[in-house]
């Protein structure tokens, strides 16, 4: 018996989430006295893997699916999954992330724990703590199934080094045609900028900012930062935004470790989808605004002349 772990990866280079969720099969693979085997699809350096404990890594390489398919990824993890005998798999808990693994999970006849955040506290039964009412709450969970699918949340347990002396192999699949009838044909991405996904610090803003004009200021913060940038729900259906800016229980969620909310009230649907952020900061005019009673740290005044100033300090901070 083993536990695999799917490491995603994007044009083949491992987003962030995969050294995480192989930081946290390693552990749960000690648990279990079972041995780690970590599955990449069309990624280019497995070895960076190793870092984090993949002793074993499983690399499928496959035209077909070049670019993102749920279906195809979940055949592929179930085939995976059957050939290494893997009594536990887990996946992140990212948007194509819920996509695939029920997928798998019904497959493999398994139970399915979605945004988990810890590692097991017990095996027998298997028992997993997960974020509930939209990280308002948490729940522990026993996964009763021979077989269990974990998603871990972002985050959550983080990246932890663990070097091992890993080895790559390649397998061989056969998608079934049935899986492959969806198709990505293109998919746009913007350059040079962080994304939401990845980001470590979100600068988002609201109708506060008064118009599109004014996003400069955000902007200029969250390249100090290092940051990505996002909105309201209301600023993206002004049009101000891109609606991939959108975050929020309707837009994107977010889990990012620093969120910066400018100008945002606090609507209780963009509440729910950032809660799970660890530190969070509030810049608003109305000291009534709903934000602040979420917020970790709350600024009360003037965008216009609270930000310019942030913006002067911290590039001050980084050339000390």
């Amino acid at each position: 018996m083993s536990v695999l772990v799917f490491a995603d990866s994007a044009e083949g280079k491992f987003k962030k989430s995969a050294f995480e969720v192989v930081s946290f099969g390693k552990k749960v693979a000690e648990q279990l006295g079972s041995n780690l085997v970590v599955l990449t699809i069309n990624a280019n350096k497995n070895e960076e893997l190793y870092v984090y404990g993949a002793e074993k890594v499983i690399a499928v390489s496959n035209d077909s699916i070049k670019m993102f398919n749920a279906k195809a990824y979940a055949s592929v993890i179930h085939q995976v999954a059957n050939a290494q005998d893997a009594s536990v798999v887990i996946l992140d808990s990212s948007i194509d992330g819920l996509f695939v693994a029920p997928m798998v999970a019904v497959a493999l006849n398994a139970g399915y724990a979605s945004n988990v955040v810890s590692l097991p506290s017990a095996t027998s039964p298997f028992t997993v703590q997960r974020k509930a009412f939209s990280s308002k709450a948490f729940s522990n969970t026993v996964i009763s199934s021979d077989k269990k699918v974990i998603g871990v949340a972002k985050n959550a347990y983080g990246i932890h080094e663990n070097p091992v002396s890993g080895a790559t192999e390649s397998f061989d699949v056969s998608i079934p045609d049935e899986d492959l009838q969806v198709k990505s044909v293109k998919i746009e991405k913007i350059s040079g900028k962080v994304t939401i996904a990845d980001a470590d610090i979100v600068v988002s803003a609201g109708r506060g900012l008064k118009g599109p004009e004014n996003w400069y200021m955000i902007e200029e913060l969250a390249n100090v930062l290092g940051a990505a940038t996002a909105c309201s729900k209301p600023v993206s259906d002004l049009g101000w935004r891109p609606h991939g800016e959108h975050v929020g229980q309707t837009g994107k969620p977010v889990a990012s470790n620093l969120y910066i909310a400018i100008g945002i009230s606090g609507a209780i649907q963009h509440l729910a989808g950032i809660n799970a952020s660890k530190v969070k900061v509030v810049i608003n005019t109305d000291p009534e605004a709903p934000f602040f009673k979420a917020a970790d740290y709350g600024i009360v005044g003037d965008a216009f002349e609270i930000v310019p100033k942030l913006i002067e300090k911290l590039k001050a901070f980084k050339l000390a």
